[in-house]
């Protein structure tokens, strides 16, 4: 018989059919003019359905991304040679160098209909949320207990059993998190990827993002703060009604032998655990769903050398069909780049200069601040249900969204935008660190921090021998995903637009803005290209050394 949560559960499910509809049927639309914003309050319940969905989309995109991606990279070591460095690249390729060749040839491709417009939008949220997760899932996988694999091949488990049973739970409590800030990276650029203008071109769709950029052109604070209001909403509602059941979800897969005095509970959760519509769908559709995975007889000769040859092909198709893309790309961006001077040329070494030294100054900030806090959440259960809310709202809110605000504070305050640029840079990034910081916490098995206190560690001794090396590897994730993140946040935060006034800082991030405002293709691409070579040369010459100090050094699983 049916209960109340049952019916709440339905509901649920009909309201979520509802909203699918009414998107595809935008999505199929035709194509009109450019979309007339309506900056009434009214306008926003439609504009944030619209969205949510755009970012669910991108995100369901970047885990099967992910989970394919970071496993064949982990396991294939021809591939990873290739592909590791590969994600380096194109994390470092900023939003705008993505952006007006896809815009174009989307809308091209659908001329009549919204679909290519909407699928634009929905992979470029796609590239603000893929790197970090994907990174995250690869250092996982590297991370895990050499006696757990052991054990998978004395049980003759096959690829599917290991990723299922193994891979998958291992990697859950840091992909959980770094998907939270993957979902908060994706919003950064909300305002850039639904109000796309490129030359005189001008590319909107409907949705929460194109609200706020119409506000702030006009300079309509009633509608600006209608948006922060309705963002801050959705953030809240997704936090709880998404991320926090998954969160404590996500606890029972922590690799230790000790039970946690305190667990992470959530209402919506325990929930949605007793409704028997749920358990109906788990039992008669998921399960079978996950049993035809499996195959029916596991021997070691059949399951492990068909997923090793799987896995393979699968790996090498990937190299394939990016170094395809590769070549076809650089043989039209050397086109491009033959068209300018010299003069150019150094003009774009210097501003690489002045954004390098902002973006390594908002990394060494955050992590100053990310680093304490972020080991004090993942620590303590209790502080986590208070903190998570909070930050998870701070780190969803797209900060373009409030750089006005910021730079009239800091005008205030007389700092002027080359060095305010630091702070608006550091409002998109610092979170990357505090999230992989507080996943790196989480993971430190409770058997440990039980063995600091029987010794007796004071507090430096702790830090010194448990917290920081037990959160070192998560770190230098959120290093690498925080600084290309911040190269990124560099396009909007040195060429900021408030009204009819335009606020621009010497460095990279303002070219690139520039160059796109005015179709300047050729500046484009040599900006994008140093751009890459920056983050790829410090990524050989830091990133890739402190990756390899802690897997030899501080990962459990040596």
């Amino acid at each position: 018989m049916f209960s109340v949560m049952d019916l709440v559960v339905l509901a649920g499910l009909g309201a979520l059919v509802y909203g699918l509809v009414a998107v595809g049927r935008e999505w199929t639309g035709w194509a009109g003019p450019v979309a007339q914003i309506d900056l009434s309050p009214w306008a926003l319940p439609g504009y944030t359905m619209l969205s949510l969905f755009r970012g669910f989309a991108a995100y369901a995109l970047s885990l099967v991304f992910t989970l394919v991606y970071g496993r064949v990279a982990a396991y294939n070591p021809r591939a990873e040679k290739v592909m590791v460095p590969l994600l380096d690249i194109l994390q470092s390729v900023p939003v705008l160098g993505f952006l007006p060749g896809l815009v174009l040839a989307l809308a091209n491709l659908f001329p009549h209909r919204n679909v290519g417009l909407e699928l634009a939008c929905v992979l470029m949220i796609f590239t603000g949320q893929v790197w970090n997760m994907t990174f995250s899932f690869y250092q996982s996988l590297r991370s895990i207990p050499q006696e757990l694999r052991d054990a998978a091949r004395v049980c003759r488990l096959t690829w599917w059993q290991r990723f299922a049973q193994l891979e998958l739970p291992g990697a859950a409590p840091g992909l959980v998190w770094n998907s939270m800030m993957s979902m908060a990276g994706g919003w950064f650029f909300l305002t850039v990827t639904e109000a796309f203008v490129l030359g005189d071109k001008d590319f909107r769709l409907p949705g929460i993002g194109s609200y706020m950029s119409a506000a702030i052109h006009k300079g309509d604070v009633p509608a600006m703060c209608y948006g922060v209001i309705a963002m801050v909403v959705m953030i809240v509602a997704v936090d709880q009604l998404v991320w926090r059941p998954v969160v404590a979800w996500s606890q029972k897969f922590r690799l230790e032998d000790v039970e946690v005095s305190q667990q992470t509970t959530s209402t919506v959760l325990a929930f949605l655990q007793r409704s028997r519509v749920l358990t109906w769908l788990h039992t008669r559709v998921w399960m079978p769903l996950v049993a035809l995975g499996e195959p029916r007889v596991v021997t070691a000769k059949s399951g492990g050398r068909f997923g090793a040859m799987l896995w393979k092909a699968v790996g090498w198709a990937l190299m394939l069909a990016l170094a395809a893309a590769v070549v076809w790309g650089a043989v039209r961006v050397v086109h491009l780049l033959t068209t300018l001077c010299v003069a150019d040329w150094l003009r774009v070494g210097g501003l690489t200069g002045l954004t390098f030294v902002r973006v390594f100054a908002a990394a060494v900030i955050g992590t100053l601040w990310a680093v304490p806090v972020g080991v004090a959440i993942g620590f303590s259960p209790r502080l986590a249900r208070m903190a998570q809310p909070v930050i998870q709202v701070m780190a969803s809110f797209p900060a373009p969204m409030l750089y006005p605000l910021v730079l009239l504070a800091l005008g205030w305050a007389g700092v002027g935008i080359n060095t305010g640029s630091v702070v608006l840079i550091l409002l998109g990034t610092q979170w990357y660190i505090l999230f992989n910081v507080i996943a790196g916490a989480t993971a430190i098995p409770q058997e440990l921090r039980e063995a600091a206190v029987v010794y007796r560690m004071g507090r430096a001794e702790r830090w010194r021998r448990l917290i920081l090396p037990g959160v070192f590897p998560a770190l230098v994730t959120g290093w690498v995903t925080a600084v290309g993140g911040a190269w990124n946040a560099s396009i909007v935060a040195e060429y900021v637009h408030f009204g009819h006034k335009v606020l621009t800082a010497d460095g990279l991030g303002a070219t690139i803005s520039l160059a796109t405002d005015r179709g300047d293709f050729a500046m484009l691409a040599a900006s994008v290209l140093a751009m890459c070579v920056a983050v790829v040369g410090f990524n050989r010459l830091v990133w890739q050394r402190l990756y390899r100090v802690a897997e030899e050094r501080f990962s459990l699983s040596k």
